[in-house]
Order: structure tokens, then sequence, then C-alpha cells
């Protein structure tokens, strides 16, 4: 059989005996040994290949992966001594602001230094009593309502005082109205106390 004449269509004319491939013509036993390596490649890629390729994938994602990790902790080394820093100021800052919430014991205290600015300040009261507690998460809440009779001067001499007071006092829900007796204004005071979280030994 000529190989440069040779067309896939005369195999099927070919009676080809698979126990003597010695006598096949070359270009069949060509065509068969091309079928067999193709047969034999993509079942060593799917048996071996495929599988070192999916692994290398994920080895290289792991790497990623450390990597990323690696620098996140490289830069918390390098500044441990910065955040160190950090956090030990952030605790004293929280330590002098707990130093001005008021204690249990200070509370009345409390209502007697705003008592004072407001009569210090030429104002007179009417009222100013205290409102039920109200807990919240990590502190507690303590209203103070409060109506003075006196001017708008001394509303605001009085309510520059009790910024100034040592302990953290906020006011809210201002009114001032016009009465028999003169101005009244009235307002809500807030001071809180720290809630120690308590820990089971």
């Amino acid at each position: 059989m000529d190989w440069k004449n040779f067309d896939l269509k005369d195999l099927n004319e070919l009676e080809l005996d698979l126990n003597d491939i010695g006598n096949w013509p070359k270009p069949a036993k060509i065509f068969v040994a091309i079928l067999l390596a193709i047969v034999v490649f993509v079942l060593s890629y799917q048996l071996l290949i495929s599988d070192q390729i999916d692994e290398y994938k994920q080895v290289t994602a792991k790497e990623n992966e450390l990597k990323l990790e690696f620098r996140a902790k490289y830069h918390v080394a390098v500044n441990a001594n910065a955040y160190q820093l950090q956090m030990e100021q952030m605790e004293q800052s929280f330590s002098e602001l707990l130093k001005k919430l008021p204690t249990e014991t200070e509370t009345p205290g409390l209502l007697d230094d705003i008592t004072y600015v407001g009569t210090t300040s030429g104002l007179t009261f009417k009222k100013i009593n205290w409102e039920p507690e109200i807990e919240r998460e990590f502190y507690t809440e303590l209203p103070l309502t409060l109506e003075v009779v006196g001017g708008y001067h001394e509303f605001g001499n009085f309510l520059g005082k009790v910024a100034a007071l040592p302990r953290i006092v906020t006011l809210h829900n201002f009114s001032i109205v016009n009465q028999q007796d003169g101005l009244t204004l009235s307002l809500l005071a807030k001071t809180y106390r720290y809630k120690e979280v308590k820990t089971n030994e």
C-alpha cells in the first residue's frame, strides 16, 4: 500500500487481524499508534496530571493566603510598640473619663454642686428632682429635672458653670417660658455612673 496515496477510507476495505499486527500495512500501523498515543495521553492527563493541577492551584491559593497573613502579622509585630503605647494612652484616657463619672456616694454632692452654681449665678430654683435611673449596657443614666427662674444672662452663666463641673453632666430639652415671676428655664440634666462588669471567678 502506497503511504502517499493512503486514504483513511482504505482502512475500511482492509481486513486487519489483531493477531497479525506485524503484517499490517505501514499506514495502518502508524494510524493505530497515533490513536493509542492519544488515548494514553488523555488517560494520563485525567488520572495523573489533572489531580496535580488541582493540587497545585490549591497550594498556590494557600500560599497567597499565608503571604497575606504573614504581612498582617509582620505589620502588627513591627508596630507592636506603637500599639502598646496607644493602648496605654486609651486606658489612661478611659480611666480619666471614669473619674468624671459620679459614684453612688457622690451623687448627692453633685446635686449640691448644681444647686450652688445655680444660686451663685443669680437663679432661683423652682424644681430640682432626680428621675428614675435608666440602665444602659455599660453605664447608668441619672436624669435630673430642673426649673430655675432668672434672666438670659443668668441662664447662660449657669449653663457655663454646669459644663465646667468636674463631673460629666449633659443638658437636654431646654425650654424658656415667660411667667408671672419671670423667665423660667426648664431642662433635663443627665449624669452617668459607670457599670462595672461582674466576672465569674
